[in-house]
Formats: structure tokens, C-alpha cells, sequence
């Protein structure tokens, strides 16, 4: 398999779909974004994309969190057919960074999430007229995974939670062995890995000149001490206290879980668990499987990817989203 296939090529052609216009916005021009400074750490702008539609009328606000193990990405990644389809919906749209690992630990990655959050919430009403008593987070991979966190940490509670192929658990073996897909690609050595991060603390990167450092520790079950910060095996306590299928209660936000059951990187079973979980404490809650689907089912139709963003064109997919839409309209508007 070529390179630029096994890199996790989705997260590069994502950045591309926020240039995408759609056949509405084609039409009728679009309010631009803005871009805010929501913190600074050690020197480095943490930022913030605001998209609205034209009013001044308090809006319920999505806060969406990319995906990329961690790692890599940035708030650009925000497809830009979900972006107009949740603005046409009546949200106003905040598309958040968060410091990357491995050079900032998990812990402090949480932190700005709640501060993203706590942000919208005391200084969203102001800068750009949001309902600070609806909020939803909603997040894709490892933005589906911190969305989860933030539905169990953060007070006041959101109102919901919408998790594509997430995860609840970063305790297990299945991010602290080596991922015997990952074990079937080109595999990346340590100098490799390392050479693709470095040390200063950044909150946005190009997902390709990054992939290297993911793929070698889920070639290695590595992820866990190098973006947690802590040994699988000696702090298994440790790792569970950062896992939301351990931290749910039945005063969790509603939350929808998405996810392809087809899934090579995320399996279908985390959302299961998770689901399983919100049963047991009375949470309400839903998980839309999707038959067939693999990773980025909402962008690609292949995984790793074969060819140009399909986005919501698919009628699974796009019946997905309508999914979405309703949850979130009844749970935050």
C-alpha cells in the first residue's frame, strides 16, 4: 500500500473539504467565520472558528473538536457540508484547537476543552450571541473521545453529546497493545516517529507531517504513555479515571454515538460499551450503527482512503446526519 494511502490521508483531504462549497452557498454568500484567541499557553494562541448565520438572536452553539488521534489536525478539519447543514439548522458553530500531543499531555489537552467550553459559555453570548444554556459538544475520533470527557467533567453539564466513531476507553488493550491493523502497514521506526514532533508546545498542525508519530505508537501500543503521559501497566487506576465509560452517572448529558461497525481503527465494540454503559445508569442516550461503514464513514467511503472526500453524499450517510440534526434539535434548541 502506497505511503500516501497508509498515512491517515483522511485527516489532509479533510482540510480540503472546508474549502468546499455547497450548492447553497454557491447561491447565497455565506457570513464569513471568526476567528478568536480563546486562551494562550506558554506562548502559543489557542483559537477558535465561529461560524453564524446573519441575526442577533441568541442561538443554541455546537462546539465541534477534530479528530486525529491527539496528534494531529486542527479545527480546520470541520467538513464543510456538516458545517452549513448545523448553521441552516439554527446552531452557531464553534470549531475549536487544543494543544497536541505528545509534546502537551492528556491532562492538560482536557483543560483546554473546558476552557473551550467554559469560553463559548461566559463570553459566547457577547462575541457572537450564543444561549449559554445550550451547548452541545460534538466530536470525531479522538474529538469524539473529549467530547465524551467534556459530557463527564464538565459543570455546568452540557446539554449533549454527539460522538463519531469515539472511544470511551483508553485503558484497554486495544490502544495499549499494537493494533494489528496498524502492524500491516509500512512500519515506522522510533527515529521516524520522533523526528515528525518535536518539543515546543503547538495547538495546530498539518495532520501528514505528523501521521508517523500516530502510526508508530499503534504499531507499538505506545499511545497511552506518550500522549496520556502514563505507563499502561503500572497506572492502569490512572488511565481509567480518563476513560468516560468509568466516569458516567445519570446526570450525563443525552448523548448520540455513531459508528461504522466496520471500523479498522476505532472498533464499533468502544461505542457498544459506551451505550451499554448509559443503559446501566439511565442516561438518555443513542447508537445509530452503521452497517458496512469503516472510519470517517462521514468523509470517506474508504479507509484508509482511496480517493476524494465523499462527505454526505452517500444516502446512508447522509440519513446519518438527519439523525444527527433531530438529536441535537430536540436535545439543545
Amino acid at each position: 500500500m502506497r505511503k500516501a494511502v497508509m498515512n491517515l490521508v483522511f485527516c489532509c483531504l479533510l482540510l480540503n473539504t472546508c474549502g468546499r462549497a455547497t450548492a447553497q452557498s454557491s447561491v447565497e454568500p455565506r457570513p464569513p467565520k471568526q476567528t478568536f484567541i480563546y486562551k494562550s499557553v506558554a506562548n502559543t494562541a489557542i483559537k477558535a472558528d465561529v461560524y453564524r448565520l446573519a441575526g442577533d438572536d441568541p442561538r443554541p452553539v455546537i462546539v465541534w473538536i477534530h479528530p486525529g488521534g491527539l496528534i494531529m489536525g486542527s479545527r480546520e478539519m470541520l467538513p464543510a457540508d456538516e458545517r452549513e447543514r448545523f448553521r441552516d439548522a439554527g446552531f452557531v458553530v464553534v470549531a475549536i484547537d487544543y494543544r497536541l500531543a505528545p509534546e502537551t499531555k492528556l491532562p492538560e489537552i482536557l483543560k483546554d476543552v473546558e476552557d473551550a467550553l467554559r469560553w463559548v459559555r461566559e463570553e459566547g453570548p457577547r462575541l457572537f450571541q450564543v444561549n449559554p444554556n445550550r451547548i452541545a459538544a460534538v466530536g470525531a475520533s479522538a474529538g469524539g473521545y473529549l467530547a465524551l470527557m467534556a459530557g463527564a467533567r464538565l459543570r455546568p453539564a452540557l446539554q449533549a453529546v454527539v460522538s463519531f466513531y469515539g472511544y470511551g476507553d483508553i485503558a484497554g488493550e486495544w490502544y495499549s497493545r499494537p493494533s494489528p491493523f496498524y502492524r500491516k502497514q509500512r512500519r515506522v521506526t522510533r527515529a521516524a516517529a520522533y523526528k515528525s514532533v518535536g518539543t515546543r508546545v503547538i495547538s495546530e498542525s498539518p495532520p501528514t507531517t505528523r501521521n508517523d508519530f500516530y502510526v508508530y505508537c499503534r504499531q507499538n501500543g505506545l499511545w497511552p504513555r506518550e500522549v496520556v503521559g502514563f505507563n499502561p501497566t503500572t497506572s492502569s487506576e490512572t488511565l481509567a479515571s480518563y476513560s468516560p465509560e468509568r466516569l458516567v452517572t445519570p446526570a450525563y448529558p443525552a448523548t448520540l454515538l455513531l459508528h461504522g461497525d466496520k471500523d479498522v481503527d476505532v472498533s464499533f465494540q468502544m461505542s457498544e460499551r459506551m451505550a451499554a454503559v448509559f443503559k446501566r445508569q439511565g442516561v438518555v442516550h443513542q447508537l445509530y450503527r452503521l452497517e458496512g461503514f469503516n472510519h470517517a464513514f462521514d468523509v470517506f467511503s474508504d479507509y484508509p482512503p482511496q480517493g476524494p472526500p465523499t462527505g454526505l453524499n452517500r444516502p446512508k450517510v447522509a440519513e446519518a446526519f438527519e439523525v444527527v440534526l433531530s438529536f441535537l434539535t430536540k436535545q439543545v434548541r
